[in-house]
């Protein structure tokens, strides 16, 4: 398949650098041509990274330029790029530092994630426009308020479900969002709504060995007596708690831990793991295949 999957958006709020992210059948010379582009129109390359998918075949690619010096302007690199695309069936995406991803977090009533992508992204961790926090609750609005956020709440019941979730939607686009987070929002997405945002919807969520389901999955693991605790991010799909996989991290718990500290210790986790998959998109290190990732770290 071939085309420009669009230009999203950025690495650092100081640099002025592109990424290009690629997909193609595996050939000869990828590397060279792609090197040679950027060599042509005077870009100094700072990051490249390769992997050969053997199960689909498939060869991806992530490389990163100062186009400080660069003699194309920002909107004509995609189209120049776009013979070598034709010559080798690629699939590509331009990313450009001066373009900012618009982000908007979803919440319920745990404040914990909400907080922490708040604070890391006030202090330059990461680097994205917190545009939005959307809630099925009015608990957290204080919450946005510190961070000088819109805060927007749409009540879901059963009844009214599909209404709910389309105002949302509405909100989303009338916000212009690039990327939706969920921060513990224990709410189901419909497909209609993950179709909004293809690999563009993060999700967190527990993850302990042996996995508990269902509701107190805490109180479930206390009960066992596990050792080990954990959390998983992922883009959200029409599989529930089945998508692509970005981050993971696991955490070791004993029989002097209580419910409580398995809780603390597990929303640290939560947080932690939730961040970093956050950055790693918004960097543009996440490359899906099928329902697998490959991270250029």
């Amino acid at each position: 398949m071939l085309g420009v999957a669009g230009i999203l958006r950025p690495m650092s709020e100081q640099s002025n650098r592109a990424v290009l992210l690629l997909w193609s059948p595996d050939r000869p010379g990828i590397v060279a041509e792609v090197s040679h582009f950027i060599f042509t129109y005077g870009g100094s390359i700072v990051d490249s990274n390769q992997h050969y998918d053997p199960v689909s075949e498939t060869f991806l690619m992530r490389i990163e330029w100062d186009i400080t010096a660069f003699a194309l302007p920002e909107e004509r690199i995609a189209s120049a790029f776009e013979p070598i695309a034709i010559k080798f069936n690629m699939t590509f995406r331009l990313e450009l530092s001066s373009r900012t991803t618009r982000m908007a977090i979803m919440v319920s009533k745990y404040d914990h994630c909400l907080y922490d992508l708040l604070l890391r992204n006030r202090e330059g961790e990461t680097h994205a426009d917190i545009c939005l926090v959307l809630s099925n609750h009015e608990t957290l609005s204080n919450v946005a308020e510190l961070f000088d956020v819109p805060f927007e709440h749409v009540s879901i019941t059963k009844e009214t479900r599909e209404v709910a979730e389309e105002k949302q939607r509405s909100l989303l686009r009338d916000y212009r969002v690039d990327l939706v987070v969920l921060a513990r929002y224990m709410q189901i997405l419909s497909p209609t709504f993950v179709a909004d945002y293809p690999n563009r919807v993060i999700n967190i969520h527990h993850s302990f060995l042996p996995a508990f389901v269902g509701a107190r999955p805490y109180h479930q693991a206390y009960e066992r007596g596990v050792k080990i605790i954990g959390a998983t991010s992922h883009y959200v799909t029409d599989d529930l708690d089945q998508g692509p996989i970005i981050e993971q991290d696991v955490t070791r718990v004993s029989h002097r831990d209580t419910i409580r500290t398995m809780v603390q210790k597990g929303r640290d986790l939560e947080r932690l793991v939730l961040s970093r998959a956050v950055k790693l998109h918004l960097e543009h290190r996440v490359m899906a295949i099928g329902n697998r990732t490959v991270v250029f770290e």
